[in-house]
């Protein structure tokens, strides 16, 4: 018998709020935006909800606008993986902004991928106020 395809629905995209890397909470949405301001600390991005999938494996993709590493080179895109741990489940792709503010500016694609297909994608708008 084939196995039901996973259901991906993206539950909220934006700026958040109370996100902590080692908690099992995931961030709370502070404002729905594509448009981020370039201040330091703020968290930005997109919860998705994963229904039907458990262990299957996600790919995620965070590709920014240029950020430049210690040798003044840009940076590849953030990516990994990560297997869906319940059938009903949710998962937050996103990212923050440090100093230097300058090479953080610009739109940030991120998306999500399962079973080869992208199922959930945002690009931001990371602008100087």
């Amino acid at each position: 018998m084939a196995r039901k395809t996973a259901q991906v629905k993206l539950r909220s995209h934006g700026i958040y709020r109370g996100w902590d890397a080692k908690a099992k909470e995931l961030p709370r949405i502070a404002e729905f935006t594509l448009r981020v301001p370039a201040l330091i600390d703020i968290e930005f991005g997109f919860v998705i909800n994963v229904k039907g999938g458990k262990n299957k494996e996600l790919y995620y993709c965070i590709d920014h606008p240029g950020i430049l590493d210690s040798d003044g080179k840009r940076r590849d895109p953030f990516d990994g993986t990560v297997y869906v741990k319940t059938n009903d489940w949710d998962f937050y792709l996103g990212d923050t902004i440090w100093d230097p503010i300058e090479d953080k500016l610009g739109v940030w694609k991120m998306w999500v991928e399962l079973d080869d297909k992208v199922v959930a994608e945002k690009a931001f708008e990371v602008f100087k106020e």
